[in-house]
């Protein structure tokens, strides 16, 4: 089991950081911006997000790239 969390400020680096670990390592690749962004940049509901957060970190083994501090506790 492999899980790697890359935080960040927007534009630092973190999405193309995962895409290039998840290439060496052979890993799935999470980027939450495409989780919590629904079409016409309407934000996903705090209680869908929840259950969305919970239901990726339990996969296996995974790299998450992102900036959602409610999504650390």
């Amino acid at each position: 089991m492999k899980k790697i969390l890359i935080i960040g400020s927007g534009g630092a680096g973190k999405s193309t950081l995962a895409r290039e670990l998840g290439t060496i390592l052979g890993l799935e690749v999470i980027h939450l911006d495409a989780w919590f962004w629904n079409p016409g940049w309407v934000e996903t509901p705090k209680t869908k997000w929840q259950s969305i957060i919970q239901d990726l970190t339990l996969r296996e083994s995974w790299i998450m790239d992102g900036n959602y501090g409610g999504t650390l506790y």
